[in-house]
């Protein structure tokens, strides 16, 4: 069971209201003290995790702006715009999934890297949801070094952009269960350099198509494509 069914469960049953990061965190915190916890989580986080071969050096980032300085309405999930972002790995660290996923709407954007430039990944980011920059208001990203070009996708989308902390993957929690539904079709192992586009956009389809439960029974596509019909609308 993934901590957002367990706040599912616990709200059901119990009564009892409870954030799904705050279990995230309960769950590192037990982690750290020496507690098995993190192992019963869909993707259970290494504390030192490479990308793409040697040069994942966290903390390096120039002019990256800390999750502590992100606007409190972001935690709310009360608007559409606030995104998080991250890459999956792939075969021998020589191909990766670069993924997006809305916050209020589990809206998922699925980019497939063909190189592991921090420009390119910038161009990938903005060429692939430029089309969607009027619902971009903020991407909170992990601190691999495949990021280091964030003030291009800032630019690009008109975003501002911020960082988690560095092994906390539980500040963007909904990312990271996402990525671990991607891995359901995608396993560990797999070369993304064979995978075509048609399969990413496939992907994308089964995720977006699927109605979910803590958003009401809804499919992301129906809460994020009828947030742009309101936009058009306005």
């Amino acid at each position: 069971m993934s901590p957002e069914q367990i706040t599912i469960y616990l709200k059901k049953n119990n009564g009892v209201s409870l954030h799904h990061e705050t279990i995230y965190q309960l769950i590192y915190a037990d982690k750290k003290a020496g507690g098995a916890l993190y192992k019963q989580l869909r993707v259970a986080s290494k504390k030192y995790r490479r990308r793409y071969g040697s040069y994942d050096k966290r903390g390096k980032i120039k002019n990256r702006v800390s999750i502590d300085d992100r606007p409190a309405v972001v935690d709310k999930k009360t608007r559409v715009g606030d995104w998080e972002g991250d890459t999956i790995i792939g075969k021998g660290r020589q191909s990766a999934l670069l993924t997006l996923v809305e916050r209020k709407t589990l809206y998922t954007m699925i980019f497939r890297l063909t190189g592991k430039q921090a420009s390119l990944l910038a161009e990938v980011a903005i060429e692939g949801m430029v089309h969607l920059v009027d619902q971009i208001l903020t991407i909170t990203l992990d601190n691999g070094l495949e990021f280091a070009a964030h003030e291009l996708i800032a630019e690009g989308l008109k975003a501002d952009i911020y960082f988690a902390h560095p092994y906390s993957s539980w500040e963007r929690g909904i990312n990271e269960n996402i990525n671990g539904l991607i891995r359901q079709y995608f396993p560990k192992g797999t070369d993304f350099n064979q995978v075509t586009d048609k399969q990413i956009e496939h992907v994308m389809d089964r995720l977006n198509n699927r109605p979910r439960k803590t958003r009401g029974g809804k499919s992301p596509n129906e809460l994020f494509m009828g947030q742009q019909v309101d936009l058009l609308a306005a």
